[in-house]
C-alpha cells in the first residue's frame, strides 16, 4: 500500500507540475505576443514579425496534452481495476469533471492553436488569412491559462475521486 500511494502522490505532482508549466507558458506567451509597433504597413500591405509567442505556444499546448492524456490513462486505469460489482455504479461525478476537462482542453486548443498561428511571421501581401495581417488580441493567451488550469484542476478531482472508490472497493482505509 505504501508504493501505491507514493505513486499517486509521484502522479499527482506530475500532472500538476505540467499543469503549472502550462500555465506560465500562456502568461510568458501573452507578454510575447506581437503589439501594435510590430506592424509594418506599406500601403495596403501589411507586415508582422515572428514573435517568441509561437514557441511558447506550442509548448504550452504539449504540456496540456501530456496532462490530459496521463490524467485519463489514470482515470480509466483506476475504473476498469474495479470490480464488477461496483461497476453497475458509475461516478457520476467523476464523469462531469472528466467532460468539463475534455471542453476545456477543446477551448483551449482551438484558442492556442489560432493565437500561436497568428504569432508567426505574416509577410506582405501573404498575411495571416486573405493577405490580411491579424495580430493576437489581448488577454487571449491568459485566457487559455486560465482555463488549462481549470481543466488540470477537473481531471485532478476526478482522479482523486476514482482512487477514492478504488480505496474504498478495496476494504482500505480511508482519512477523509
Amino acid at each position: 500500500m505504501g508504493k501505491h500511494r507514493v505513486g499517486c502522490v509521484l502522479i499527482f505532482s506530475v500532472i500538476a507540475s505540467l499543469g503549472l508549466v502550462s500555465f506560465a507558458l500562456c502568461l510568458v506567451a501573452e507578454a510575447k505576443r506581437p503589439k501594435k509597433g510590430d506592424l509594418k504597413l506599406d500601403r495596403k500591405l501589411c507586415f508582422l514579425p515572428a514573435s517568441n509567442a509561437f514557441g511558447f505556444g506550442v509548448a504550452a499546448l504539449i504540456c496540456l496534452s501530456i496532462v490530459q492524456i496521463i490524467g485519463n490513462v489514470v482515470v480509466c486505469a483506476n475504473y476498469w481495476s474495479r470490480g464488477k460489482a461496483r461497476k453497475a455504479k458509475k461516478p457520476i461525478l467523476t464523469a462531469i469533471l472528466l467532460a468539463f476537462s475534455w471542453i476545456s482542453f477543446g477551448v483551449v486548443v482551438i484558442l492556442i492553436s489560432a493565437a500561436t498561428s497568428m504569432s508567426r511571421t505574416q509577410p506582405y501581401g501573404e498575411g495571416w488569412l486573405d493577405g490580411e495581417c491579424y495580430m493576437v488580441r489581448g488577454g487571449v493567451y491568459i485566457c487559455s491559462g486560465v482555463l488549462s488550469l481549470a481543466a488540470v484542476l477537473a481531471l485532478l478531482g476526478a482522479a482523486a475521486i476514482m482512487m477514492r472508490m478504488n480505496q474504498v472497493d478495496q476494504g482500505q482505509k480511508v482519512y477523509a
